[in-house]
């Protein structure tokens, strides 16, 4: 079974190990996710095989996408991703992928899209510090002066006030707690990128 599972963050809460200590969660609901089609070096010069999740009217599909599902034989699915796999022959298309492919203890990595923030100064984007709130001050939270003196452009890559949030961002080692097979919800310490309801991945860690 491969090891990495599409799911949907739920929310945070405590559990209580058998000393008393609370530990932090974050509820995913894990699956089940299909396996909708392998990729091989062959035809596609590489190994891997596309999962999907989630459920979605079958009319809001467009009608390549809707072909897709139907040469695969599996119902239309609302994300899909892929998983690199060493051997994609060891799958079968239509196989299904549920929470227990992870067991307790397990170190796992948690790939989600943060929130978005919009529109952000630097003080809130970069931890900028503010300069004097006097009245005579005139300079309190704006980016100040940008250095390029000689120049006479702002160089690449400069912090400055712009969009804020919506990035692809993984959080590493983080420990299962707890595996619910029967519900398909994994608990793992700590907190997760995105808001309630997001799509995450959840793989095993590669730092462990």
């Amino acid at each position: 079974m491969p090891k990495g599972i599409l799911g949907k963050k739920i929310g945070m809460t405590q559990i209580f190990t058998e000393k008393g200590l609370a530990i932090p969660c974050t509820i995913i609901e894990a699956g089940p996710c299909t396996i909708v089609q392998k990729k091989t070096p062959q035809k596609d010069g590489y190994s891997a095989i596309q999962i999907g999740f989630g459920e979605k009217r079958e009319r809001l599909f467009t009608k390549p996408l809707a072909g897709h599902f139907s040469k695969a034989g599996v119902r239309p699915l609302r994300f899909l991703r892929e998983l690199t796999v060493e051997d994609p022959e060891a799958y079968q298309v239509g196989q299904e992928i549920k929470a227990d492919i992870f067991a307790q203890g397990e170190k796992v990595d948690v790939v989600g899209t943060t929130k978005g923030k919009g529109f952000a100064g630097g003080i809130k984007r970069h931890g900028f510090h503010r300069g004097p709130m006097a009245h005579g001050s005139k300079y309190h939270r704006r980016p100040g002066s940008l250095g390029a003196k000689g120049p006479a452009r702002v160089f690449k890559g400069r912090k400055l006030p712009g969009h804020l949030g919506t990035e692809r961002v993984t959080v590493q080692n983080l420990e299962v707690v707890k595996v619910d097979a029967a519900r398909n919800l994994i608990a793992v310490r700590g907190a997760i990128p995105g808001p309630k309801g997001g799509l995450v991945m959840v793989k095993p860690s590669t730092k462990s």
